[in-house]
Order: C-alpha cells, then structure tokens, then sequence
C-alpha cells in the first residue's frame, strides 16, 4: 500500500475511529482478573493514541510531501548505482550531447494533485554519466498537444525540492500545474514544461546537489542527465537560453547553486527561502568538509568569477530565513548577472509551504520575462510589481553577513527553527 495512496489514508482514518471507538464501548464490558482488565485497557489507549499519532503524521506527510515512499520514510532507499569522480564540470570529459539519444517511456503519476491540469507524468531514469537511478516527473503545458504548437520548442524549469521532501511535492503540495494551467492559457506567462526529478537520492543525508566521488553524483545527476533526458523525449528549448531551476528550502539552495555553477546549462534560478552556505542543512553531505563547502556556495562561486556570467536570479524570503542570502548574492553581482531580491515579513508564514504557495505565479511571471528575453540585463534589480511587499531592508531576526555569504562558524551556520 503506497505511503501517499488514497488507500492508506482511508486505512488510518478508519483505524483512528476504532481506536476512540473500542475503549467508549468495550471499557467497562470487559470480564476476567482486574490485572487482565487493566492491561486490555492500556493496550486500548495505546491502540488510539497510535492510531491518532499515524493519521496526523499522514496528514502532514500528504500536505507537505516530505517522504514519497516507504523506503524514504525507513531510510532504506539508495538511488546511487556508482558515483565516478567526473571532475569539475560534472561530465568525467565524456561528450554527453553526443550520446545516444534517451527516449523515455511515461505513465501517469499516482498521489495528491497527479491527476489534475492535465495530469503529470513519471519515469524511472537510469543517469548514464551521474549513475544515479531514480524518478523524474514531468507536466506538459496545455498548448504542448495543440495543433497551433506542434513545432514550437518549450522552455524548461527544473523544480527542486525541500530536504527531506519528494520530487512530488511542487505538485502536491505546491500546486504548481494547478496554479500556472489557466496562466498559460491566458497568455499571463509562458507555456513552461514543468521536471521535477529526485533530489533525495541516499537515505538520512541531504546531498546539496553536489558531486561527491565515491558517494554520489547529485550535480551530474540533475544538471546533465535530467536535462539530456527532457530534451530528447520532449519538445523543449535547449540550454541554457530555455532553461531554469527553481526550489523551496534545501530545493532553492540548489537551484542557485546549479545556475551559478553552469550558466552553460542554465539561464536564470528561483530561490525561496534558501541559503548559500551548505552548513546550514545540518544533514548536508556539501559541507562535510571546506573544500567541498566552498565548491558549493553560490555566492562564493559568484565572486569568484572573473567574467560575470550571464544568469538571473530571484531569490525571496523572511529575515533571517533566505533573505540575507538573497542580498549577499546582490551586493557582489556584476552585470550582465542579474539579481532580484524579495523581503518577506515574518507573519507572511514562516518556512512552509504556505509561504512558497503563494508564491508560484509571480516567480513564474519573472521566469517568463527572463526566458523570453525581456529580463533586465544592466545589473539591477528591477522595481517590485504592484502588490510585491516592499524590499525594506528588516532588522528584526537578521543573521549576521557571514551567515548570509557563507563564511560563518558550524555553530553560526544551523538554521534557526
């Protein structure tokens, strides 16, 4: 029975009603020693506190997407088959746009939100250079099977999940599809083919997206196999001009840190409430040590650049969650590399995804201007639109520049509850 399935829901309301069912009827009918009674009722209590503990956990799994199966939630899944060490730009020197081309084969994905705007489709991919194995799922916009389309090339944006969290989750929880379908349709934002593949690929460890040899090859993973993959199944532009990442939490550091990274592959990144130093995800495999840190800090990246590189970035948060980091990237950004900062204030709903929501349709108004070549290119950070809250620098809560850039203690880097 599948940990999101509708099935196992149903099973765990029916099993939390038996549990405040049987002590109201059965407490005072029981027979036997007062001993036997006693443990009866006990295991009767234990029985319903349980089942009320398994339907609140199912509930807020369901909402939020955080575990997608069973071996998530037991820690007992590995998507890594090898993980070679393929230097520094990912690929090992191997021509990977000059492999075989990956056709894969789709069926419609199962879980909350699969099913609407048109349903979204999943694939086991097998990573030929990253050797990671796991799930992509993908959402065709409506005028994809539109006759009027039928040699128009879409652009792409690769959707990253929080840690712990499903690829699922911007569909599930996000609704994403849900909220940018009628968008599309009306022409308020481009028609974007929507990947969302696994980000949680070893079990208990968040990987920060990075290249670790001998571990895993989550970079090489995302940033080449993913994306060779979509362009040779689908009709989609080709990088980095029709391509871009966007995340929530951990998701969003990732994000950042691919465009940065590779600006060969990627045009422009959505940040919501992430971070660019690796030490604030205690669970990171980026920052077991400083080299590996440093190798993956978008904002060291960034500066280190002797040639600004061609990106936009937009990057939203509350103080002291996302917002710093935002504005560490601004203060160093050099054109033609673009930044966009948005405050959010603290009752605008903390790090969940109530915040990120609310969100999608604006990040995906920007994305549209950025991939469609209307983006601003003089370095500046354009005006909020109407509605936007205001980017007034806060100093409730602010973490000090060092937390924000990257260069704090262990101790100064653990995120905040």
């Amino acid at each position: 029975m599948s940990l999101t399935g509708t099935p196992f829901l149903y099973t765990t309301v029916a099993l939390a009603v038996l549990g405040l069912v049987l002590p109201l009827a059965l407490w005072t009918r029981l027979r036997g020693p007062r001993p036997l009674r006693t443990a009866v009722r006990a295991l009767m209590l234990l029985f319903a506190q349980a089942t009320a503990i398994a339907l609140v956990f199912v509930l807020v799994n369901n909402a939020n997407n955080l575990y997608d199966d069973w071996a998530d939630l037991l820690s007992t899944g590995n998507h890594v088959r090898q993980a070679a060490d393929l230097g520094a730009d990912g690929t090992g020197g191997i021509a990977y746009r000059g492999l075989p081309k990956v056709r894969q084969r789709f069926t419609q994905a199962d879980g909350p939100g699969m099913h609407a705007a048109g349903g979204v489709r999943v694939t086991q991919l097998k990573g030929r250079v990253s050797g990671v194995d796991a799930e992509v799922y993908v959402w065709l916009p409506p005028q994809y099977d539109d006759p009027a389309y039928r040699t128009t090339k879409f652009p792409v944006v690769e959707l990253l999940s929080g840690y712990p969290g499903s690829a699922k989750a911007w569909f599930g929880s996000l609704h994403v599809h849900e909220q940018l379908e009628p968008l599309m349709r009306s022409g308020r934002i481009a028609p974007f083919v929507l990947v969302s593949p696994r980000t949680n690929l070893i079990a208990q460890a968040d990987t920060g997206c990075a290249n670790i040899p001998g571990t895993v090859n989550a970079d090489t993973w995302l940033s080449v196999d993913v994306p060779k993959m979509v362009m040779d199944t689908f009709r989609v532009r080709s990088a980095p001009s029709g391509w871009a990442t966007a995340g929530y939490s951990a998701g969003a550091h990732c994000a950042v840190e691919l465009a940065v990274a590779h600006p060969d592959r990627y045009r422009a990144a959505v940040s919501l409430s992430g971070y660019n130093d690796p030490l604030e995800e205690r669970a990171s495999l980026a920052a077991q040590n400083p080299d590996l840190r440093r190798r993956n800090n978008p904002y060291l990246l960034l500066r280190a650049y002797r040639k600004p590189p061609r990106i936009a970035l937009y990057l939203s948060g509350e103080s002291g969650d996302g917002y710093q980091a935002g504005v560490a990237l601004e203060q160093i950004a050099r054109p033609p590399t673009t930044v966009r900062v948005v405050y959010l204030p603290r009752s605008a709903g903390g790090h969940t995804m109530a915040l990120w929501r609310p969100q999608v349709p604006t990040v995906f108004r920007w994305l549209t201007a950025q991939l469609n070549g209307h983006g601003d290119t003089r370095g500046r950070t354009p005006a909020a639109p109407a509605g936007t809250t205001p980017r007034t620098r806060s100093s409730a809560g602010s973490t000090p520049a060092a937390l924000a850039s990257g260069t704090a203690s262990r101790a100064g880097g653990a995120r905040r509850p």
